[in-house]
């Protein structure tokens, strides 16, 4: 089993490219190494692959990354299934998970996070959670988005630690989270990787 993130930044035509880009592959690069775990192509648009139980906070981490700039947002669909080829890029592999991960991807019109495996029931459900995740999500601020970024890339942390790495004190850190649904988004993510295993 693998799963595979299809996405493309929403509104990469306005501002700079440097708004972005420099930041999707940042972030893209901790999963894995270019071009057979993650590949961005026609300008905009990426694939990752990557463990099933990490596909949820590796969106919510491309998700936060990239609003950090005001001007731009994300859409991500992921697929579960097997690899049947393996290639040196991830864009000439193929397989269910690929399938799936395309499928979705062009049924992303007003929700910008969906999921699809082989396992209709349970997608249904993940992406009703998905939808609800996303009332919170799709309002970050550029600083809600910053700070919910380096909790993902410092989980390990504390909040008093997350506080000092971005110099601000941590009742504003706290208050963020409240904002931002952190505290949800991580019980989500747990969730999420408890079901996996359910496919």
């Amino acid at each position: 089993m693998i799963a595979v993130l299809t996405g493309d930044i929403i509104n990469s035509k306005q501002g700079e490219v440097r708004q972005w880009l420099p930041t999707l592959k940042a972030c893209l690069a901790k999963y894995g190494d270019q071009p057979a775990s993650w590949e961005i192509f026609r300008g905009d648009s990426f694939q990752l692959a990557l463990e099933p139980k990490k596909a949820l906070i590796a969106a919510l981490h491309l998700k936060s990354s990239i609003k950090t700039s005001k001007l731009h947002d994300i859409r991500i669909a992921i697929g579960i299934g097997k690899t049947d080829h393996y290639a040196h890029s991830i864009t000439e592999s193929n397989g269910t998970a690929y399938n799936y991960s395309g499928e979705a991807f062009d049924l992303l019109k007003k929700q910008s996070l969906a999921i699809r495996t082989s396992n209709k029931p349970w997608d249904k459900k993940m992406n009703l959670l998905f939808k609800l995740a996303l009332l919170s999500a799709n309002q970050w601020s550029p600083i809600v988005a910053m700070v919910i970024k380096t909790a993902i890339e410092n989980s390990e942390k504390s909040q008093k630690e997350i506080a000092q790495l971005l110099g601000k004190s941590q009742s504003v850190i706290s208050e963020t989270f409240k904002r931002g649904g952190y505290e949800e988004m991580t019980e989500l993510n747990h969730y999420f990787q408890q079901q996996i295993s359910s496919l």
